[in-house]
């Protein structure tokens, strides 16, 4: 689980055994409980990213949940701010950061999944809640160099009463789950001048479905109708660990082809 194994390497967090909440259709989570002050004991991803880019020439994307969505995605202690807790946990991610590219790891992704998630039913809390969010994002991301490409998430949101926000973010790349909603939550970015890259999802990684080099090769498309090449991305809907390996591999493989032949008529 995206929060709970960061939780794990964190002090200051406590697991249940039965702490079972729905996420959507069978899939279920264990959500981690923050107990006291959070803090980083040692590295907690830089083994793994080590080994994976010993693996390969190519450049290795590192991944960390980010501070909104660790908090959102926790039970999450009452007795001080969850504002102050978001920071701790930021705090505690700049320092990943910072050990990740003293390791030589140059893209580094920072998933806000659940950022629109926490969002205060009342209007007038919003925009408390929009200052701290963004301010721990960036303390998160504080560290990194200039050099160091950082990249962000979010899961399906209505993007339009946000795009502000995710501006002031300002993460070099933002992905985006677009391949179930045409080019309809993409238009934003291009209506406001959105100026960083953006990987809009171009299949599904909530179906099985393994989907065609021809249906991608008309995603991609219909997203430069939209952006210009470049400033897009290519890329699935979302993580894939919800998908069994005889799915991912031909997706990937005919995600890949598709870009071949998308960039040869450029």
């Amino acid at each position: 689980d995206m929060v709970e194994y960061f939780g794990e390497q964190l002090e200051g967090y406590g697991f249940s055994q039965n702490g079972w909440v729905q996420s959507y259709g069978s899939r279920c989570v264990k959500p981690p409980f923050i107990y006291g002050d959070i803090s980083r004991p040692k590295p907690m991803t830089v083994d793994w990213m080590t080994y994976s880019q010993s693996k390969t020439d190519r450049i290795m994307k590192g991944m960390l949940t980010g501070p909104v969505t660790i908090l959102n995605w926790s039970f999450v202690r009452d007795d001080m701010p969850r504002s102050e807790v978001s920071k701790q946990i930021a705090v505690a991610l700049s320092g990943e950061i910072n050990d990740l590219q003293n390791a030589g790891i140059k893209i580094i992704q920072v998933d806000e999944a659940a950022f629109k998630e926490g969002y205060p039913l009342r209007k007038e809390n919003i925009g408390t809640y929009e200052q701290w969010a963004v301010r721990d994002f960036k303390i998160a991301v504080s560290s990194a160099k200039k050099e160091t490409q950082i990249h962000t998430h979010m899961c399906y949101s209505e993007f339009n009463d946000i795009i502000r926000t995710i501006e002031d973010m300002d993460a070099d790349v933002i992905s985006i789950e677009t391949a179930r909603s045409g080019n309809e939550l993409l238009k934003i970015f291009k209506e406001v001048g959105y100026k960083q890259e953006v990987g809009p999802g171009v299949y599904d990684i909530h179906s099985p479905r393994i989907p065609s080099v021809e249906e991608i090769v008309k995603q991609i498309e219909l997203l430069l109708e939209v952006l210009p090449k470049e400033q897009l991305w290519i890329n699935p809907d979302c993580g894939l660990k919800t998908r069994k390996w005889e799915e991912v591999k031909p997706s990937l493989g005919n995600m890949v082809k598709a870009v071949e032949l998308v960039r040869k008529g450029l």
